[in-house]
């Protein structure tokens, strides 16, 4: 198998872990880390080249700073604060945190957080499954306006990663 399939191999088999999987017990921020990095270092790319890591305490904090997530409670992240971190370092491949933060509010306007975040899971796996298989194509079923943003929203991280991945080498 040439290193272009070996690559698409790879990533169609790309899995994010349910609301239902993630630890039921708070983390520190050093074991949210290691969770985020051990699913996310091969799907995303640190914004410096002098870093290695993908994901770090400060970033994570930032984003508290910034009110992207809640603070930590007495310094330990449940599984909201968890799952917003999967959506923020995903989309962040390819929107800016402003725009992240507009599209988890239209997400959670919907629904809850625990719905938004599986469908938002279901709907990358697939976007980024049929992008690496070639079968790009939007059904012709109904969707609401949300839905339709977020099948979206997750097609611009497949395509891009696509491109990293099969033409980048990345």
């Amino acid at each position: 198998m040439d290193e272009k399939n070996q690559k698409i191999e790879e990533t169609v088999v790309f899995c994010l872990p349910r609301w239902n999987d993630f630890p039921n017990v708070d983390l520190y921020i050093d074991q949210v880390v290691c969770l985020l990095s051990n699913y996310l270092s091969d799907y995303i790319k640190n914004d410096s080249e002098k870093d290695d890591k993908i994901i770090t305490k400060t970033m994570i904090n930032n984003y508290v700073k910034h009110s992207i997530i809640k603070p930590p409670i007495n310094k330990k992240y449940n599984k909201e604060h968890i799952a917003y971190l999967f959506v923020v370092f995903i989309l962040k491949q390819v929107y800016s945190i402003s725009e992240i933060k507009k599209l988890i509010d239209l997400a959670i306007k919907t629904s809850n957080i625990e719905q938004a975040y599986n469908r938002f899971c279901t709907e990358l796996e697939e976007a980024v499954k049929s992008t690496f298989s070639g079968n790009i194509g939007l059904e012709k079923e109904t969707l609401t306006n949300e839905q339709y943003i977020l099948r979206n929203v997750v097609q611009s991280y497949a395509n891009k990663l696509y491109v990293q991945k099969v033409f980048l080498r990345s």
